[in-house]
């Protein structure tokens, strides 16, 4: 039976200043590295094993993605980066305080923003603060100026398909380390929720989410894995 575990990086230096990060490139916390470690031990303790592994472009879930493996004794696997399982694009957000936005713009705009499926927020100016366009990292790629979970569903779930599911189909024991909406267009996809329900599906930092997958590659069961 084919093995997913999706995880969320650890928390970040802008989730614990409660800022909207989207692209722009942070680090983990202490606590974020903790959260990690913490996961990588309780896989290793409860027999859990990979074969490949798959993740973002951006720093916090490449170093979540590492401390899982080293904690696990598998740093030597291969690893695949994707810019397609980066975060979602949060436009002229990015950078801003959730708070202080929400007390500008009122709860009910900000909670449209963050929370439903297909409204995107307002666009990044180009050659603004937190513009990432000369980042060489993304040289030659279509970087969006904003995006909603609609919107980033769109391209993480062809990297899932092209990606990932050959290496599932394969037999391969697969883990995933990535972000709250690229890793919520994935659940949306292997448990069929829908769009209405997505946007509500919480998933904490460094917990991971165990997939249990038929030969079809359809979910026979998601838990998030007890961290003890």
């Amino acid at each position: 039976m084919p093995q997913l575990v999706l995880i969320r990086h650890g928390q970040s230096s802008w989730n614990l200043e409660n800022r909207f990060t989207g692209w722009w490139d942070v680090d983990l916390t202490e606590k974020g590295v903790g959260e990690a470690r913490a996961a990588g031990r309780a896989l290793a303790a409860q027999g859990f094993d990979f074969d490949t592994s798959f993740t973002s472009l951006q720093t916090r879930a490449i170093k979540t993605l590492n401390i899982v493996l080293e904690e696990m004794g598998r740093l030597w696997l291969p690893v695949t980066r994707d810019w397609r399982f980066n975060e979602r694009h949060y436009g002229g957000l990015t950078g801003l305080n959730k708070a202080e936005t929400a007390a500008k713009h009122g709860d009910e705009q900000v909670k449209i923003w963050r929370r439903s499926f297909d409204i995107p927020p307002p666009p990044q100016l180009a050659g603004s603060e937190f513009d990432v366009a000369k980042d060489r990292r993304y040289a030659g790629l279509p970087i969006p100026s904003t995006e909603s979970l609609k919107d980033t569903i769109a391209r993480a779930l062809p990297a899932y398909t092209s990606l990932v599911v050959p290496e599932l189909k394969a037999g391969k024991r697969v883990v995933i380390a990535a972000h709250g909406n690229s890793l919520r267009a994935l659940v949306k996809h292997l448990s069929r929720i829908s769009d209405e329900d997505i946007v509500e599906f919480e998933i904490p930092t460094g917990v991971p989410i165990l997939y249990e997958l038929d030969d079809n590659l359809n979910a026979v069961s998601r838990r998030f894995l007890e961290l003890g």
